[in-house]
């Protein structure tokens, strides 16, 4: 059963680039745009320094937010999003948001890939916050 999940994970994730949370809190200093995509109290409680909150990637007007957010960058603009609300194989906000971004001509998204969830893998690995 777990290969089985393992296997889904990977094809489900074999079109989207990933960057682990210790790579990307190395690369903050070159301003990576990032969005979160998740619930609207998690961004207001601490996020990721720079972060824009874009709406959640799950509801139309979480994508039309984050469309919004993103129509005047240049398409080859590095881009993260993440979420973090819940463990990566059940994350309903980060794959919908992905595939926007992409439909938008962006060319370097990656999702950051947040195992557990956003308490665990970023504030308690203590990588930099705002609130």
């Amino acid at each position: 059963m777990k290969a089985l999940l393992i296997a889904l994970f990977f094809f489900q994730t074999a079109d989207m680039p990933l960057v682990q949370p210790k790579d990307l809190a190395a690369h903050l200093d070159s301003k990576p745009m990032i969005f979160q995509v998740g619930p609207n109290v998690l961004y207001r409680s601490k996020h990721i320094p720079g972060a824009v909150y874009a709406g959640p990637g799950s509801k139309p007007e979480g994508l039309a937010m984050l469309k919004s957010a993103a129509a005047d960058l240049p398409r080859t603009r590095e881009i993260v999003i993440y979420c973090g609300c819940c463990p990566w194989d059940r994350c309903p906000n980060v794959k919908p948001a992905m595939e926007a971004l992409k439909q938008m001509g962006f060319t370097k998204v990656k999702a950051l890939y947040l195992e557990n969830n956003f308490a665990t893998d970023w504030i308690g690995k203590d990588y930099p916050i705002e609130h």
